[in-house]
């Protein structure tokens, strides 16, 4: 694919964004604004039961808005085919993209050998909506109810055993939630100085997704990071997105902070510099998510104090190298 066709999706998809956000609207919050909503969200999966991932994820959540797809899957039309089933006659199709490399061997003009190289590539294809499609099996439309976390107050088990098996340290009290990359750990006032569960938990899981750049684990890394520069606007962003993935995985709404405005004025200013922006941000956020459930059935970590003698899981785990994944 050529360079044209590869900035004319970059375009296509950062403008959409850039859009929203310039009308004061986060688009990957839109979801849970949706009153209307019948189910639970879900992050959207492919025919075959595995999740998108990165953009895609924003994508297919903007288009079963609009549409009113309760249904998180969704396919090609030959995809449907195969199941023996039908894309109902005029029934428009959903936009995604595909990212991959290719492999080329060149001559290196320097040595005379030869080099073998990854060439990426980015295209975009059209998938439906499974409520899109007449004769289906029944496992793509009877799906397994799945519970929504309700507004009120009291712990919540599965979500505080996500965030112990992460091993992440997790400091209780103050009036600031923030994560401490130095020191190496989050600190969180008490739930009851929220406005309810929700709100605690969706700011826990957008620091904890913050918690995934330390250099012993994803080593994310935009540069020297000062609050309000355009490093700060991108590990933000990226945090932003894992919250809302992670917020989907485990029934949760996201949170919107005080400092709303200012993110957005940061985050469009970032984005109209770099078109490329929104599609690496969600793939780091993509990559925090999977590293986070992936430590769910690690084995058990050791159990150390932090300065105050509390308990604390703590593990270092392997660099991993960010990959597209859509």
């Amino acid at each position: 694919m050529n360079d044209y066709y590869k900035v004319s999706i970059f375009d296509r998809v950062t403008q959409k964004i850039i859009a929203d956000l310039e009308q004061g609207v986060r688009p990957w919050q839109k979801p849970w604004d949706n009153s209307c909503a019948a189910a639970p969200l879900r992050r959207p999966q492919r025919h075959n039961g595995e999740h998108y991932n990165g953009v895609n994820i924003l994508l297919l959540w903007d288009a079963a808005l609009s549409k009113g797809y309760q249904n998180p899957i969704w396919m090609t039309f030959k995809q449907a085919e195969e199941y023996g089933a039908r894309v109902r006659k005029g029934e428009r199709a959903s936009w995604i993209v595909y990212a991959n490399k290719v492999h080329k061997t060149e001559t290196d003009p320097q040595t005379g050998g030869l080099v073998e190289k990854q060439i990426p590539f980015l295209r975009g294809y059209s998938v439906f909506n499974a409520e899109q499609v007449e004769g289906l099996p029944e496992k793509f439309l009877n799906l397994p109810a799945t519970p929504r976390v309700l507004p009120g107050f009291g712990r919540l088990d599965h979500v505080d055993t996500f965030m112990k098996k992460s091993g992440a340290l997790i400091r209780q009290g103050g009036d600031r939630a923030y994560y401490a990359e130095g020191d190496d750990f989050i600190q969180m006032p008490v739930l009851e100085a929220f406005r309810d569960r929700e709100s605690y938990y969706a700011v826990l899981t957008h620091e904890i997704t913050h918690w995934t750049k330390h250099k012993d684990r994803l080593n994310r890394n935009f540069g020297q990071i000062v609050w309000g520069d355009e490093a700060y606007a991108k590990e933000e962003l990226v945090a932003e997105l894992g919250s809302a993935f992670l917020c989907a995985d485990l029934g949760i709404t996201p949170e919107i902070r005080d400092d709303h405005a200012s993110y957005i004025a940061s985050w469009l200013h970032a984005l109209k510099n770099d078109k490329k922006l929104i599609f690496a941000a969600a793939a780091h956020a993509s990559r925090a998510l999977t590293y986070l459930k992936e430590l769910q059935t690690s084995l058990v970590p050791d159990i150390q104090t932090d300065k105050r003698g509390v308990p604390s899981i703590k593990r270092s785990t392997p660099v991993q190298q960010l990959t597209l994944s859509l």
